[in-house]
């Protein structure tokens, strides 16, 4: 008998508030992408936290409900030089990562951090498109791995 695999994909993007117009070129070039290669702007729902560290348990919380096949976590975490932005980077994809393997549901990083940011229009400039970049490339990525998925659970049927 052939299984049919439905398209119809719910994807969860969390973004960091901190440093909002940078981040938010990310989930817009995801929008996009998401849309050029085919699927729907409605698979996707944007849910706002305050930082980065809110991320992993949203994105636990989010997975719980049963209602998303996909999470895009975005934030851009820069040294503020309280702390060493790096910690705070990888303590977040350590989160991400444990919820992932805990829960079996795709989490994709666009959680970056640079060695050296400056609130100066050329830095600010450069991150935006930066992430724009890293925004379709999440897009690709999420349609990706949601397919091998699909082709996994239709090869295991």
């Amino acid at each position: 008998m052939l299984q049919t695999v439905s398209t119809q994909k719910r994807i969860a993007i969390i973004r960091a508030r901190w440093h909002a117009n940078i981040v938010d070129e990310a989930v817009q070039s995801f929008a996009d992408e998401w849309t050029a290669i085919g699927r729907s702007r409605s698979d996707i729902e944007i849910i706002d936290v305050p930082g980065a560290l809110e991320i992993p348990l949203h994105a636990q919380s989010l997975i719980a409900t049963g209602s998303y096949d996909a999470v895009v976590a975005c934030a851009f975490v820069v040294d503020g030089g309280i702390y060493r932005h790096d910690f705070v980077a990888g303590t977040v994809l350590d989160g991400l990562m444990r919820v992932q393997l805990d829960t079996g549901t795709p989490i994709l990083s666009v959680v970056l951090t640079p060695h050296h940011f400056q609130e100066t229009e050329v830095h600010v400039r450069f991150f935006e498109q930066h992430f724009v970049t890293k925004g379709k490339e999440a897009a690709a990525a999420c349609a990706a791995i949601l397919e091998a998925r699909a082709r996994l659970m239709v090869s295991v049927m």
